[in-house]
């Protein structure tokens, strides 16, 4: 005769470990991109004081390319973490 399995018992603590680490992934993600959004229209701003610019030139290039460079970073991120 062939005997059960035993259930295997779901261990809470590790659950909430788990969702703890993911709450921290996406909390860390989301001050990385604001983090490089934020220094790249800084750049920007700074750039055109600089160089005495009528127009914002500079801050509304570099800001488009912290806005893709941040998205980039999430999606990469997001990649790796499907491959875990």
């Amino acid at each position: 005769m062939e005997k059960p399995e035993p259930k295997k018992e779901t261990n809470r603590k590790n659950d909430i470990f788990k969702g703890a680490d993911q709450f921290a992934k996406y909390s860390s993600l989301a001050f990385q991109m604001g983090g490089i959004i934020f220094l790249t229209v800084w750049g920007g701003q700074k750039l055109d004081k600089v160089l005495d610019n009528q127009n914002p030139v500079f801050t509304i290039i570099l800001s488009l390319f912290g806005v893709f460079a941040a998205i980039y970073v999430a999606i990469k991120d997001f990649m790796n973490m499907k491959d875990k």
